[in-house]
């Protein structure tokens, strides 16, 4: 089964691809995201929140070496969905239904991100199917690159959108120690848990020798 379903966007986001920040409550990340959408994906939404919120963790920019720029904040997100994304279809049902919901999540955001940044609405699709390319390219890289035996793979796959290497090898073992407790976690916690992610200031800083 293929970790996400590529279907069209349509979504209708409520809030923007924003910053490093160190903001903290998902819910006031993502400013009440699908408010009118079903009960049933609330939880969902939430996780997406808290999964925003730790990507854009000043840590990563700063100690580990991600780019403060949409495209950096965008590598940092992709990762994290990702991470979630892997460990909801490793989970029995209806965790993988839920994978696809969480995705939708993810595109809202940065489609309001395109929209709020003074895009047009005749443009915004078009970036959309550019950025989605993007989003499915990395998500295909990173699974296969921790499905490997090669323990450089995941590193030599964010250094072809990251450029320094030591910022990839830094955030390939932050994502693994990453995954490696995302798997203690079963659905009702992975939905409920405050934090999913290591301390990013932990990771060391890119000028370590």
């Amino acid at each position: 089964m293929p970790l996400v379903k590529q279907v069209g966007l349509g979504v209708t986001p409520e809030n923007g691809f924003g910053k490093a920040t160190t903001q903290r409550g998902g819910g006031q990340v993502m400013f009440g995201l699908f408010g009118r959408r079903e009960e049933r994906l609330a939880p969902v939404n939430a996780l997406f929140a808290r999964v925003a919120e730790a990507s854009r963790a000043p840590a990563l920019y700063l100690e580990g070496g991600v780019p403060d720029t949409f495209e950096g904040r965008f590598d940092s997100l992709a990762l994290h969905a990702f991470l979630v994304m892997r460990r909801l279809r490793q989970l029995p049902p209806p965790a993988a239904d839920l994978s696809q919901d969480f995705v939708d999540a993810c595109f809202a955001y940065l489609e309001l991100g395109f929209r709020n940044g003074g895009i047009s609405d005749v443009a915004v699709p078009k970036r959309m199917k550019k950025i989605a390319e993007s989003f499915y390219g990395r998500v295909q890289a990173y699974e296969a690159a921790m499905n490997s035996s090669d323990p450089d793979a995941l590193a030599d796959a964010l250094a072809r959108n990251l450029g320094s290497r030591r910022a990839s090898a830094l955030l390939a073992d932050y994502a693994r120690r990453a995954e490696a407790d995302l798997l203690a976690l079963d659905l009702d916690a992975l939905l409920a848990s405050p934090v999913l992610f290591p301390d990013p200031s932990a990771m060391g800083g890119v000028d370590d020798r």
